[in-house]
């Protein structure tokens, strides 16, 4: 039953939109020149489109069109959606950018657009969000984020992974249910403060 999951109030959701929508557009207004720049290079870099756009699971299970910009160059037998770290494909631009969340930056994008928020679950590739059950469905009650508190928690995921003998299974059977687990939580103690507070921590990092 849909109506008894966690969820945010129609106050609570009017509030988070309202700052994504003003922040995106200042946000996009002050750097779009960074942004332009950043596609330029990487286009260089990868000899290809310098943005990278996939479709992830968004809100209520729709599938939208994130864009970031573009860090890895493909290699021929290497087709994996989780990345470690020391990850071949990744360029040494690509690294740069991806360290100071250069690669980031357009999802402002898809923010003002609505399909995303500042903070939230990340968005993922079809297979997982969209394939929950029970109240873990509450998720897809949200828009997914750029940070949130999972991002936090998992902010040395590549590491992680890179540790781990299978990779694609250690994120499919132990982090994927722990930020599930993180996210219905954010959901059921939702704060506009608390929202703030993981954008400042992102930042700071």
């Amino acid at each position: 039953n849909s109506s008894s999951l966690p969820a945010l109030s129609t106050y609570q959701s009017f509030q988070k939109r309202s700052f994504d929508f003003i922040v995106a557009f200042l946000g996009l207004l002050a750097l779009w020149w960074l942004i332009i720049i950043a596609y330029i290079t990487a286009s260089f870099d990868t000899r290809s489109n310098g943005f990278f756009v996939q479709g992830r699971v968004g809100k209520n299970g729709r599938v939208f069109k994130v864009v970031k910009i573009k860090t890895m160059r493909p290699i021929k037998g290497l087709d994996t959606t989780v990345t470690q770290s020391g990850d071949p494909r990744i360029t040494s631009l690509g690294a740069f950018f991806r360290k100071t969340k250069i690669d980031e930056l357009p999802q402002l994008w898809n923010v003002l657009l609505g399909q995303m928020s500042f903070v939230g679950p990340r968005p993922d590739v079809p297979g997982f969000a969209d394939k929950l059950q029970g109240e873990e469905r509450a998720v897809l009650s949200l828009r997914p984020g750029i940070t949130g508190p999972a991002t936090l928690k998992y902010r040395n995921e590549e590491e992680i992974l890179a540790a781990q003998e299978d990779p694609e299974a250690y994120n499919r059977d132990v982090i994927f249910p722990d930020k599930v687990r993180i996210n219905v939580d954010y959901i059921r103690v939702w704060s506009f403060k608390q929202d703030i507070n993981y954008i400042v921590r992102t930042v700071l990092h």
